[in-house]
């Protein structure tokens, strides 16, 4: 009999240590995450003012970049696998995750930069995440809202309510546009988030569909129709946001995204996201000079806590 139990525990060991390095994994990809999302809204804040570059030539270098980086790779698997094979699924599939994470997503986030402040985007964005992902997974997957996520969606309610007070105050119904874009930035990316999860994208495949599928979708229909202003940006805007936006907001985000979601389930990992506002807010006194309320700083506390309830038992 002591022989059996040695051996169970013996085998079991190897899986108790693989489980602790996914979660590790997905913790260290966690926090890469929300600094990669953070700098996105504070790159955008610090730039909005300038109006030099439209938000068609936003992401036209955010998928240039993107796809110049992801191609060799796709190409690369080619070599000796399908096209199907070398995507990692199929190209119905490949269309979804480019025309949510990739088109949807930025052409409604950039456009909404043009009606309101930028500091409407660390509110609605990440804020509103976790409840639009977690509609979508109880409509797609079924998933339940259990009692200990539901406390830590109402702290992060609460926390984006005190958060977004102040910001709110005083908005004009061209600012309302602005924000309802962001919320369709939101649930564009939700739409991902769940899919992404359902059909168990690897983030290597997730990263390359997004990439090369948002280009192809988008390139030739911004080089023909629509409007530029590229030609007359500074040169170090364009290499800036190219380099920004196409590497760590795209490519590497994507990846260490996708990678909290296999480690974590779709409404944990938009959860974590919901901390993005209180980064941007404490950030952004040092990097842009804007002071920190009493409000934010409240509104980051109860995020925090919310995000905790929700995620720390560290389950799928």
């Amino acid at each position: 009999m002591t022989g059996l139990v040695t051996s169970l525990v013996t085998a079991a060991a190897p899986n108790v240590d693989h489980h602790r390095r996914d979660v590790a994994i997905g913790v260290a990809c966690a926090v890469a995450t929300v600094a990669i999302w953070t700098g996105f809204i504070l790159i955008s804040r610090a730039s909005a003012g300038s109006r030099s570059l439209l938000p068609t030539d936003l992401a036209a270098l955010r998928f240039a970049v993107a796809a110049a980086i992801m191609l060799p790779v796709l190409l690369w698997r080619l070599r000796a696998q399908s096209f199907e094979a070398a995507l990692g699924m199929s190209w119905q599939r490949a269309l979804v995750v480019a025309l949510t994470a990739g088109c949807g997503f930025a052409l409604f986030a950039f456009s909404a930069f043009v009606f309101a402040p930028v500091a409407h985007a660390g509110v609605l964005m990440p804020g509103a995440l976790p409840f639009s992902t977690a509609l979508v997974a109880w409509l797609v997957l079924r998933e339940r809202v259990g009692r200990q996520r539901a406390l830590g969606l109402s702290l992060i309610f609460a926390g984006i309510v005190t958060l977004g007070f102040g910001t709110f105050l005083g908005v004009d119904r061209r600012m309302l546009i602005g924000d309802a874009l962001f919320l369709c930035a939101s649930t564009s990316w939700a739409i991902f988030v769940v899919y992404a999860r359902k059909w168990q994208l690897r983030p290597v495949e997730a990263t390359i569909a997004l990439s090369c599928g948002a280009a192809l979708l988008y390139l030739p229909v911004y080089l023909l129709f629509l409007p530029k202003r590229i030609a007359a940006a500074p040169l170090w805007e364009v290499i800036g946001q190219g380099f920004y936006q196409g590497t760590f907001s795209v490519v590497l985000s994507t990846i260490v995204y996708t990678r909290v979601l296999m480690t974590f389930g779709a409404t944990r990992t938009a959860m974590i996201t919901a901390i993005v506002p209180g980064t941007v807010a404490l950030l952004a006194v040092p990097v842009l000079g804007e002071p920190l309320s009493a409000a934010a700083l409240l509104g980051l506390v109860l995020v925090t806590a919310g995000m905790i309830a929700g995620v720390v038992t560290f389950q799928r």
